[in-house]
């Protein structure tokens, strides 16, 4: 089983990705992680991304294209995967179906994560992390016993650029515009599902991920 995971930045899709990919036995493939240990090891793909990032320019999707297909043939993929970050375009999602095609697999769920922005920029907004280990917080939902210091390792905590309100929100606008082709793509394609999460409707990620993996089970 495959499954694609959608969702704006900060919509909680990494957590999801995680949970049903262990509960359902899946390999949890994050395009991140992918870029990370290719300019890590070094490999042929990886030391071209890292020519265009050198440059400022964003990495083609060949590139990321043949990452993920050299990781779709490692082992613990014999049961499926759950994809996130990637596709995040219509052209990647014709790319992944062609793949999987050719290893007789098809996207059998594409699961939408859908969060008010508003409350994904506040979450984000409210994000500290750690100058020394890294160690991220939420000054609302899960603050520093000191205000501004890491209890881990006592390092100064600071605000990301990209965690900025205004930031968050450009990042919101970008997502929108591709996301809605995409969106579009999967519902033709009979595999969509949409689960609303967050606050305002009293879900959390693991809420999300319950219901996904029941729906798996009872197919």
């Amino acid at each position: 089983m495959f499954i694609v995971l959608l969702g704006a930045p900060g919509s909680g899709k990494g957590t999801v990705g995680e949970i049903i990919a262990k509960d359902l036995k899946l390999a949890h493939i994050s395009t991140g992680d992918l870029f990370r240990e290719n300019l890590k090891n070094k490999t042929e793909l990886g030391k071209k991304a890292q020519e265009y990032m050198d440059n400022g320019e964003l990495v083609p999707d060949e590139i990321t294209i043949g990452m993920l297909s050299d990781r779709l043939k490692s082992d613990d993929v014999i049961n499926g995967a759950v994809l996130d970050g990637f596709p995040r375009t219509k052209a990647q999602a014709i790319s992944l179906d062609e793949m999987l095609n050719k290893i007789d697999a098809k996207v059998d769920m594409a699961l939408n994560i859908d969060v008010p922005f508003d409350e994904i920029v506040e979450r984000i907004a409210n994000r500290r992390s750690c100058m020394g280990c890294n160690e991220i917080y939420n000054i609302v939902f899960n603050p520093p016993k000191i205000e501004g210091i890491c209890d881990k390792c006592g390092a100064q905590l600071y605000q990301r650029e990209d965690q900025k309100p205004e930031v968050v929100q450009n990042r919101l606008e970008v997502y929108s515009r591709t996301a809605e082709e995409l969106i579009e793509y999967y519902k033709k394609a009979n595999t969509l599902i949409t689960k609303k999460a967050g606050d305002k409707v009293g879900k959390t990620s693991y809420d999300v991920a319950r219901e996904v993996e029941e729906l798996v089970n009872n197919k």
